[in-house]
Parts: structure tokens; C-alpha cells; sequence
């Protein structure tokens, strides 16, 4: 529990203020947004956890602490607010009004960049799933058919970039032809973005191991997992409009949720549950690919959230049954081999 009770005491505060605000239908509100920001980030706290563990206790400590802060106020808060202003023109201060007063007007804006922000994230996504399964290195294969071939493809330069853009360009096919170039330019941003951060991180990993070094990759590693948290928050902000158009009531319940998935990602952490449930990573890697099929396919049918929530758990909940059984496998190997 102790990997929790800061988590747990934010729920109180939050929950507390969103019935002060916004009594019982505010606190109600709230709290489903929290339970759903949990449900459809589990996979966010398995990557994380896989990247986490390999950065030292001190930027550990900063992805909860700093890493926090920039979840809820910068994705979850302050990026909407600067996407409306590019978008309509306005002042900072006059869209943070328009969210407090014209909520109704607000959602509408940003509802309006759904498909460049899809576009983002589901390319950023993409390739985060693409990277892990064209790995050169990798030995532990879950769906073995699959991920030895793709491995072994792995070998061809940028191949994970090359198929991501294929699926871009496929994809804005469909979309109304005023929407596909900003279709375009948001996910080669992500692209990009995703690029960028992992050859800088391989660079600062691959040189002598000087404190300065070891401290600029793991800022970087740092970076991309709160670019990772940003591409799976997006959806989670448009969608919350959907319950409620009261920003704080939005604000408290996703903060609640992001707080518990910081602190399931540090548990995850010290309790070595990656080496102990061999299969996690896998599982977690295939719900984030789903989710990004899904978000570049919700840039031209609306697909519902719980779809996206549901597929994850259905990956993460095979994954984990299928390391329990080849555990058990492993076991009973050694023991006929005793």
C-alpha cells in the first residue's frame, strides 16, 4: 500500500474538492473519470515501467514528482488550452476564459482538432509498438510466429518508420481533403518527435558513461515518456467533455487517474513484476498498438473509448495469464530435468 498512499490521499483531496464544486453530480463525474483514465492507461504504466527500471532511483523519483506535474498540468491542462489558441487565434488568458465560462464553446475547438491530435498521438503510438516488435535483439517472443519474422525484418534501416508513414498516408486517404494535409503535418510531428528522442537517448547511451552523459539520457528517457503519457492522454481529455463540460470537475477526475497510473508504474518498478510476469511488456505493447489503429481510424469513424480500454485489458490480461503458464511450463521443465 505504501506504493499507493500518496495516490490515495490525492483521491481524497480531489474527490473532496470536486463534491465542494460541483456536489454529488460533481463528485460522481470525477470519480468515473478517474476510474476510466486508470482503465484505459494500464498498458501506459506497463511501458512506462519498462523504461523506468532502467533509469536510476533520482529520475524515477522525478517522473513522479516533476513527471506529475507535467501529466496533469501541462497534457491534460495547459496543452488543450494552447491547441484552442493556435487553432482559433486567441489570447492564452481568453481561451483559460472561455473553458471556465464557455465550456460548450471550448469543448467545440477542441473537438475541432480531434484529427490532427489523433494524427499525433496514434503515430507516436504507432511507433512505439513498431519499435518494440522490430527488435533485432529481442529473444523472449509472445507471439512467436509474428514477432520472429518481424524481428528479423527489424535488420532493414528506419523499417519501423517506413511502415508507420505507410499507415499514415493510407489513412488520410479517407479523410476529407481539407483535413488531410493537417492530418499529415500532425503525425509526421509525431514521427519526428519519436525519432528524435530515441537517437538522441541511443547517442547519450552508446558514449562513455560519464555522470554527464548518464544524466542527459535519462532526461531523455524522461522526455519520451512524457510525450508517451501525452499521446495517450489526448483522447482521455476530448472524451471527458462527453460527461462533463465543467473544466476543474475534468481536471480533478484525470488527475485522480494519473496519479494512480504514476504510482502502478513505480510499483510495477520495485516490485519486479516485468521479470516476474515475463509476458507484460508484450501484452502492454500490442495495447498500445491497438490503441493507436484505433486512434488513427477514430480520425475518420468515431470509435468509443471503451473500445480502446477494452482492447488493452483483453492484451494485458492474456499477457498476463500467458506468463503464469509459461512459468509453470519452465517449472516443470526443470523439474523432469532434475
Amino acid at each position: 500500500m505504501r506504493y499507493f498512499a500518496f495516490s490515495l490521499l490525492i483521491t481524497a483531496a480531489g474527490l473532496s474538492t470536486a463534491y465542494y464544486w460541483g456536489g454529488l453530480g460533481g463528485l460522481l463525474v470525477a470519480s468515473i473519470l478517474s476510474v476510466m483514465e486508470i482503465s484505459l492507461s494500464f498498458d501506459n504504466a506497463v511501458v512506462n515501467a519498462s523504461v523506468l527500471r532502467n533509469l536510476s532511483a533520482v529520475w524515477q523519483r522525478r517522473f513522479l514528482t516533476w513527471g506529475m506535474l507535467i501529466a496533469v498540468f501541462g497534457a491534460r491542462f495547459l496543452l488543450p488550452i494552447l491547441i484552442v489558441a493556435a487553432m482559433t487565434g486567441h489570447r492564452l488568458d481568453e481561451v483559460i476564459q472561455m473553458a471556465l465560462r464557455q465550456p460548450d464553446e471550448y469543448a467545440r475547438h477542441l473537438d475541432d482538432a480531434h484529427i490532427r491530435i489523433a494524427a499525433f498521438g496514434g503515430m507516436y503510438l504507432l511507433l512505439v509498438f513498431f519499435a518494440f516488435l522490430f527488435q533485432t535483439e529481442k529473444t523472449l517472443h509472445w507471439v512467436v510466429f509474428l514477432e520472429r519474422r518481424l524481428s528479423r525484418l527489424g535488420k532493414l534501416e528506419s523499417i519501423e518508420v517506413v511502415t508507420a508513414l505507410g499507415a499514415l498516408l493510407a489513412a488520410q486517404q479517407f479523410l476529407p481533403p481539407a483535413e488531410r494535409t493537417p492530418a499529415l503535418v500532425a503525425g509526421i510531428t509525431g514521427v519526428i518527435l519519436f525519432v528524435l528522442v530515441k537517437s538522441l537517448a541511443a547517442l547519450f547511451g552508446a558514449t562513455e558513461q560519464a555522470a554527464g552523459a548518464v544524466h542527459r539520457a535519462g532526461f531523455l528517457a524522461f522526455l519520451y515518456l512524457e510525450i508517451l503519457d501525452l499521446s495517450f492522454s489526448f483522447d482521455g481529455v476530448i472524451g471527458a467533455f462527453a460527461l462533463s463540460k465543467d473544466v476543474v470537475i475534468i481536471m480533478l477526475g484525470l488527475t485522480i487517474g494519473a496519479m494512480f497510473v504514476r504510482s502502478l508504474t513505480v510499483f510495477l518498478v520495485r516490485r519486479r513484476a516485468l521479470e516476474e510476469y515475463l509476458f507484460l511488456e508484450h501484452g502492454a505493447h500490442y495495447a498500445v498498438g491497438a490503441l493507436a489503429v484505433l486512434m488513427l481510424v477514430d480520425m475518420v469513424i468515431e470509435v468509443p473509448e471503451t473500445l480502446a480500454g477494452l482492447t488493452g485489458m483483453v492484451f494485458i490480461l492474456l499477457a498476463l495469464i500467458s506468463s503464469v503458464l509459461y512459468r509453470r511450463q519452465l517449472r516443470r521443465r526443470a523439474d523432469g530435468a532434475r
